[in-house]
């Protein structure tokens, strides 16, 4: 976070810098004008131009100003990559973690580990971040992937600058051309909903996350298998959440239905975690489950094992080789990026939430 004037315009400098608003070896304004844009002292300015400096965004030439600096890092390998992931929990990215470790590791190549905490500014941040870093390349979890990206243009400049990266778990719509490696989402949202109409449900629920694709896509795997089944689609069994609500809006979705008295028979929950919220609240009213109402998961984690779960299966150890795999052919020009698109097939795990 910005804390100090300082902080600031070391910050918007970096911004403008990346997006291309100098050209290298180009003069920026002094620092008397800089100072009076952002009005603070010439020593505040003096500051901020040194840590760029340090950084290597500038450079300055005695007794005629300062100037953009050439970051060719591409041409500097460092065997770091930056991997950016939206937490850094005990969830499922450990997992991932170890996958891109054992490939990048078999190729000579170290982690350097970032999170945003499922934000886009701290996406932004990390990203200014590891522009000013040596690294080769990048392995991203996009934060709120379902919301326009602000900050394409600091993907724009890793292009610019040769740095390959690939998106994990979800892809940004504007940028769907860039390399990814993900879950087919829409299968395993049609696949887990199928399962609950093969045990004869009908009033199925559903609980989907609106601010990342991952959550989209589930949904649309969700309905496609009520069509195929011959249901109709009802939007008042379906509850959305954001992102800053996923510990209070879920369970009091389903809360809201049952005192409208709209009932259900089952749940399509958007991950285990949210499941095993939903166990716990529809047992904390009385609800026996699966005898009253079957619960299903997403990504086969330890909350699925410990809570019996049914759930789809989430390949995170394969996911990460293939992520890793896939960075390394677009640095050794093996994969062109048009070629870089990994899909991963679901499978259900069947546990005895469900009945």
């Amino acid at each position: 976070m910005i804390s100090n004037k300082h902080d600031l315009i070391v910050s918007d400098l970096k911004k403008q810098l990346n997006a291309g608003a100098y050209e290298a070896d180009t003069k920026i304004p002094s620092e008397n004008q800089l100072a009076a844009k952002y009005e603070v002292s010439r020593q505040t300015v003096r500051k901020a131009i040194l840590e760029l400096e340090r950084e290597g965004y500038l450079y300055a030439v005695h007794g005629s100003g300062t100037f953009v600096a050439k970051r060719r890092f591409a041409n500097r390998k460092s065997k770091n990559i930056a991997v950016v992931s939206t937490y850094m929990s005990d969830y499922i990215f450990p997992r991932v973690i170890q996958g891109i470790n054992q490939v990048l590791s078999e190729n000579g190549y170290s982690i350097l580990l970032k999170t945003t905490n499922n934000s886009r500014r701290g996406e932004a941040w990390c990203m200014e971040e590891l522009l000013s870093k040596n690294i080769d390349g990048m392995i991203i979890e996009p934060s709120q992937s379902a919301i326009s990206c602000q900050h394409q243009v600091l993907y724009d400049q890793l292009d610019a600058m040769g740095i390959p990266y690939v998106f994990i778990h979800g892809v940004y719509e504007s940028m769907m051309d860039r390399p990814y490696v993900l879950l087919d989402d829409v299968e395993g949202g049609r696949l887990i909903t199928k399962h609950l109409i093969d045990l004869g449900h009908r009033r199925i629920a559903g609980i989907f996350k609106v601010d990342d694709t991952e959550g989209l896509m589930r949904h649309k795997g969700y309905v496609k298998a009520l069509q195929e089944a011959g249901i109709p689609y009802n939007p008042d069994l379906v509850v959305w959440y954001h992102t800053k609500d996923k510990k209070t809006k879920p369970m009091e979705g389903l809360m809201c239905m049952l005192e409208r008295g709209t009932a259900f028979q089952a749940v399509v929950c958007y991950n285990d975690e949210i499941a095993a919220d939903v166990l716990k609240g529809l047992r904390g009213i009385g609800r026996n489950i699966p005898y009253d109402i079957s619960v299903t998961g997403y990504d086969n984690s330890l909350l699925a094992h410990s809570q019996g779960l049914t759930t789809i299966a989430h390949p995170q150890e394969e996911l990460g080789r293939k992520a890793a795999e896939t960075l390394i052919g677009l640095l050794q020009g093996t994969i062109s990026k048009k070629d870089a698109h990994v899909i991963l097939e679901p499978h259900l795990v069947e546990r005895t939430s469900c009945m």
